[in-house]
């Protein structure tokens, strides 16, 4: 629950970073903006890979008999 809650909040800063570098109003917005995007991006997949590692150590290694 706790990394769904963070990737959620990443997503709604990448969104407002995508606004950000949309708007193309100077060159130091539209650079803060890509830095934000990858940012934001490299965490929110991070903390999908760091999941799906953690769930992992929870599946038996055994093999079950059919």
């Amino acid at each position: 629950p706790l990394m769904s809650l963070t990737n959620a909040l990443d997503a709604i800063a990448v969104v407002g970073a995508i606004v950000l570098v949309g708007q193309h109003e100077n060159t130091l917005a539209f650079v803060l903006g890509m830095l934000a995007v990858i940012a934001a991006t490299s965490n929110i997949v991070g903390g999908f890979l760091l999941t799906d590692r953690m769930l992992k150590m929870f599946k038996t290694s055994r093999r079950t008999r059919p």
